[in-house]
């Protein structure tokens, strides 16, 4: 059987980035080295690395930081208007809107331009 264990940011700002999904998740990350850091739930781990990193241990040109356009990550929390209304400071691509599907979502941008999907299930169709 297979399980996904995690999602990993390759990023030239591993310190920036960390503080952003600790402030966004309310979780603390671990960091086994200055150049990777560790934001561990429930679902599995989101993975933070350094562009510096990942050329040395697996040669130039092989993953571009900052270059994402069609990936979002995605964050089930309890209240998304809560969560929006905690982190207004932040660059919101989409405020609080129930989507077709069901679910209440809250779209954000991290530092790097990556799409962070906060949701809830708002209706009885969600899942």
């Amino acid at each position: 059987m297979t399980t996904f264990a995690s999602i990993r940011i390759v990023t030239d700002d591993v310190d920036r980035l960390t503080a952003f999904y600790e402030h966004v998740t309310t979780l603390a990350a671990t960091r086994p080295a200055p150049v990777f850091a560790e934001l561990r739930t429930s679902a599995g781990t989101l993975a933070i690395s350094s562009s510096q990193l990942t050329t040395t241990l697996y040669g130039e040109g092989v993953v571009e930081a900052v270059a994402n356009r069609g990936v979002f990550l995605e964050f089930q929390v309890p209240d998304v208007d809560a969560e929006y209304d905690r982190l207004r400071a932040l660059e919101f691509v989409q405020r609080p809107t129930t989507m077709p599907w069901g679910n209440r979502s809250a779209i954000l941008r991290d530092p790097d331009g990556n799409l962070v999907n906060l949701f809830a299930p708002a209706t009885p169709v969600a899942t």
